[in-house]
């Protein structure tokens, strides 16, 4: 079971996290939960303020953030049994303390050090959550993932190593398969094989739980998050959204990279591997069924399940003759993307030129100066990639026909469809996304 930050933000949110848990005592679970909301940007704020030599303000931002894990304490511990998380949180106070300093002075490489404090948000949530547990009816251990998860030194997007893991995670919970005892562990985080902190990224805290519910064969892998499963497009967008029961791994992995945020996409790999199911649940109405993403999920009559939208897209077109029957020249493309470590979303080829799409322009410019050694590059943002998905689509006549004509006073950039089975992906202008979005689903649903 993993619990998101917003599953964990306050007082109330851990009341509901207490009775869920407790009421699924009985098939064992193992609890993953994330840092309460907004801390991991306060550590990442204050991480920012240390680096620029403002250590005051480093480390008296975060006390509003100590406090509201004093007033969670307070609340399920009271004053006189909270003497156990009241340690933890001044060992972390005195730790993050040294830490930022020695940001400040550059002491150790920044990257090893970012790690380390954004850490505390889990270190601190989980072994909150275990005491409240614990004081509340359900017996709980607390388990520091650093132990377990092992990853290479990758930091701030670790990957996780998982021979390693997997043996580490089989040795603490098969020793625990007897006891009443709910183990209690911070996602996210993790640490290489010299027992450095490290952190697995974004929405990590998925990977964490993905990578432990692999390595004991977990009959279910539950993500506990702040909406009613994966739904049918963006409720923000599109009002009578619904949730959508069931979904295959291809389909969920399709959603959760083209912006459907229920799901990271690293929690699907793990969870394919071993055939175990995910069911994404809501903590706020816990009754309610949610989604269950499983193997093969089967077509729906319509065959679209979801539309599913990512904004602030930029289009790169490269045009050069030097295509024209050359075998080289898509190598040449991938490898200044691969040195600059930018990802592309959607590509389209024709003989002479290549369009594609990217979310990160970070390094654009430079991207932009190499590209321009192969041929003429043109530089076009304010698009966003819109993402039909849904089992059978590739081999359904008719349906492409169908969803650009329901959308045809609309201005399609690029399209790309086949090269998955269940995805037909197409760009339009970022101001056009919400006409979009919601004339499809008024066709499709």
């Amino acid at each position: 079971m993993k619990f998101g930050g917003t599953s964990v933000g306050d007082v109330a949110a851990f009341d509901r996290v207490r009775g869920i848990v407790g009421s699924l005592a009985g098939r064992k679970p193992i609890v993953v939960v994330s840092a309460m909301t907004r801390v991991t940007d306060a550590l990442l704020a204050a991480f920012e303020h240390a680096r620029n030599g403002n250590l005051d303000n480093a480390k008296s931002s975060l006390e509003p953030h100590f406090e509201r894990h004093v007033e969670v304490a307070k609340h399920f511990l009271g004053d006189g049994r909270s003497g156990v998380f009241d340690t933890e949180l001044e060992l972390a106070r005195g730790e993050l303390s040294d830490l930022l300093l020695r940001t400040s002075r550059r002491s150790l490489p920044l990257s090893m050090l970012k790690d380390a404090i954004v850490s505390y948000g889990e270190q601190l949530s989980s072994r909150l959550l275990t005491e409240v547990l614990r004081n509340n009816g359900v017996p709980a251990r607390h388990i520091d993932s650093r132990r377990l998860i092992v990853t290479d030194d990758e930091f701030g997007a670790a990957e996780a190593l998982w021979d390693e893991t997997r043996d580490l995670l089989r040795l603490e919970f098969a020793s625990r398969a007897d006891a009443d005892e709910v183990p209690t562990m911070g996602g996210f985080i993790a640490a290489n094989r010299a027992g450095e902190t490290t952190t697995l990224g974004r929405g990590g805290s998925d990977y964490s739980a993905a990578l432990v519910a692999a390595a004991v064969d977990a009959g279910e892998l539950q993500i506990w998050t702040d909406v009613t499963g994966v739904m049918t497009c963006d409720p923000r967008i599109c009002g009578d959204a619904r949730t959508i029961p069931v979904l295959s791994y291809e389909e969920a992995a399709e959603l959760a990279y083209f912006g459907a945020k229920v799901l990271h996409p690293k929690t699907i790999k793990p969870a394919v591997d071993h055939g175990i199911p995910v069911r994404v649940c809501n903590t706020f109405e816990p009754d309610a069924v949610g989604t269950m993403v499983v193997a093969e999920s089967g077509e729906t009559p319509n065959k679209i399940k979801s539309i599913a939208h990512k904004k602030g897209i930029t289009i790169l077109r490269i045009t050069s003759a030097r295509m024209l029957g050359s075998y080289g020249f898509m190598s040449a493309v991938f490898q200044v993307f691969d040195r600059y470590r930018t990802v592309i979303d959607v590509i389209s080829t024709s003989e002479v030129s290549i369009a594609l799409t990217l979310d990160n322009t970070d390094a654009v410019d430079k991207i932009v100066e190499e590209l321009r050694r192969l041929g003429d590059v043109e530089v076009d943002p304010g698009y966003a990639v819109v993402c039909v998905v849904g089992e059978g689509l590739r081999a359904s006549t008719g349906l492409a026909s169908k969803v650009f004509s329901t959308i045809k006073d609309v201005n399609i950039a690029l399209v790309s469809h086949g090269a998955s089975a269940v995805n037909l992906t197409f760009v339009v202008r970022e101001e056009d996304v919400a006409n979009v979005i919601m004339k499809l689903h008024a066709e499709f649903f």
